[in-house]
């Protein structure tokens, strides 16, 4: 077994450590103790993807075969023959893109929609988009009935996935209660990878 460097254990340290303060101010009553901060946006060292566990942190726990039936459905071949591989590991395997690095993370169109590239099913208006600074394209509210949640416990901790509800791919994560100032306080916290965006709200064709 290679048990990893020394380095690599540092950076860990420091990136779970960024975790666990923004899960305290995500959660302000912990062990008896109110704790309050003004908002901080959520910082990722770029060197996380290399590191299996902070993969593991960052993605999601949850198996991707559940009961749930989508209108859209496929076997895996169908969507790896469908997907690029990129595409399919975030999708389908429920993976997570480098932080920084998605075509949407700087992407504030004024108007258009965001959708899903595994069914082109309309996700998120281009007014739903907010500056985070978390790395990821955030939203704060999605196109009812389109997002829809699940619980994914892991890692000591309780999050929420969040996919598409047309054919099941995997999105991100929903955070709550971080005090961005938008109308619901969420953030929908979404890998480019996951979606598409259209200038005409009735054309699935993507265009940037």
């Amino acid at each position: 077994m290679r048990f990893p460097s020394f380095p690599n254990l540092i950076r860990a340290f420091h990136t779970v450590t960024n975790t666990t303060n923004a899960f305290l101010r995500t959660n302000p009553t912990t062990l008896g103790r109110t704790i309050y901060s003004s908002p901080q946006r959520a910082t990722v060292l770029r060197s996380m993807p290399s590191i299996p566990f902070l993969s593991a942190l960052f993605g999601s726990s949850t198996a991707m075969a559940d009961d749930t039936k989508y209108p859209v459905s496929k076997l895996d071949g169908e969507w790896q023959a469908q997907l690029s591989p990129e595409q399919f590991r975030i999708l389908r395997k429920k993976g997570t893109e480098m932080p920084g690095s998605g075509t949407y993370n700087k992407h504030y169109p004024t108007e258009g929609t965001y959708t899903c590239t595994g069914c082109d099913a309309p996700l998120y208006k281009a007014n739903h988009k907010f500056d985070s600074g978390c790395g990821w394209p955030a939203f704060w509210d999605a196109v009812p009935g389109a997002v829809g949640q699940k619980p994914d416990p892991g890692l000591g901790m309780m999050r929420t996935e969040i996919v598409c509800n047309n054919c099941g791919g995997h999105l991100g994560h929903i955070f709550k209660g971080e005090r961005f100032g938008n109308p619901k306080d969420d953030r929908h916290c979404v890998n480019s990878v996951s979606i598409n965006f259209s200038k005409d709200k009735e054309d699935g064709k993507s265009e940037l």
